[in-house]
């Protein structure tokens, strides 16, 4: 079992910068894919980011909504995975959430924009992004 814990949310002005920080329990943390998505009120969550699992090149993954302006990274050694977040919009406002593909390591084939490749979950961290 991996517990995943976001934190680093808050209310922001547009154009601003937030940094992400999502920690992860388990030993094997460099062998997870870890992806980023979020869900504004009324709507579906929507893949962010994404960065594969550390000995596949550590290969990163963004919504062309974000491209440019997010970046996703990794730190193995405090097993913790970042979304920095620049040139905030109002429409970046969401609950961020944070998960982890514990599979691909084992091998195979994921598109990691799809929720349905991620085995665990963390609660959510609120963004809110002022005009």
């Amino acid at each position: 079992q991996v517990q995943l814990v976001e934190s680093g949310g808050g209310l922001v002005q547009a154009g601003g910068s937030l940094r992400l920080s999502c920690a992860a329990s388990g030993r094997t943390f460099s062998r997870y894919a870890m992806g980023w998505f979020r869900q504004a009120p009324g709507k579906e969550r929507d893949f962010v980011a994404a960065i594969s699992w550390s000995w596949s090149g550590d290969n990163t993954y963004y919504a062309d909504s974000v491209k440019g302006r997010f970046t996703i990274s990794r730190d193995n050694a405090k097993n913790t995975v970042y979304l920095q977040m620049n040139s905030l919009k109002p429409e970046d406002t969401a609950v961020y959430y944070c998960a982890a593909n514990a599979r691909a390591m084992y091998g195979g084939h994921y598109d990691y924009t799809g929720m349905a490749e991620y085995d665990y979950w963390g609660q959510g961290t609120q963004v809110t992004v002022s005009s």
